[in-house]
């Protein structure tokens, strides 16, 4: 969260994509900055809309180019005050590698995610494979409150 020296705390926004291939697999990232597996994504620049901000981020740390199907989740880390809208994409084209933002990319079963993910990621991807409601979600960066 970041404070203006005029005004009161402002919150981040981020997107990310759950992609999931033909075969059900997700697409996972093991980020290079944390070494932590989540699904691609990151902070929407001013200037784009969120299917904009979807497509770039999920680009450049996985080379592949995704179409969007829908929102399935809005989580929110209460510390830092990150709100990220969660889509479920599929895989249009490329082929997943590692780039400077990620060490691995890799396609995963869903019984894998809950071993390689913490908790607060984890659940996005559930969410989105669950093919429900979209989910509203609070988080402490790690794992979900409430």
């Amino acid at each position: 969260m970041t404070k203006s020296a005029a005004g009161p705390p402002r919150h981040s926004v981020s997107v990310a994509g759950v992609v999931v291939n033909q075969d059900g697999l997700v697409l996972a990232i093991r980020r290079r900055d944390n070494g932590q597996w989540q699904p691609p994504g990151g902070v929407l620049e001013l200037a784009e809309t969120f299917e904009e901000g979807l497509r770039r981020e999920v680009l450049e740390e996985t080379g592949v180019t995704v179409e969007i199907d829908r929102l399935t989740g809005v989580y929110k880390n209460l510390p830092l005050g990150v709100v990220a809208l969660v889509f479920r994409c599929r895989p249009l084209a490329g082929a997943p590698r590692a780039t400077a933002e990620s060490s691995e990319v890799c396609w995963l079963p869903a019984s894998d995610v809950r071993e390689r993910m913490s908790p607060a990621f984890a659940v996005r991807v559930l969410d989105a494979l669950a093919d429900t409601a979209t989910a509203f979600r609070t988080h402490d960066g790690v794992d979900l409150l409430g």
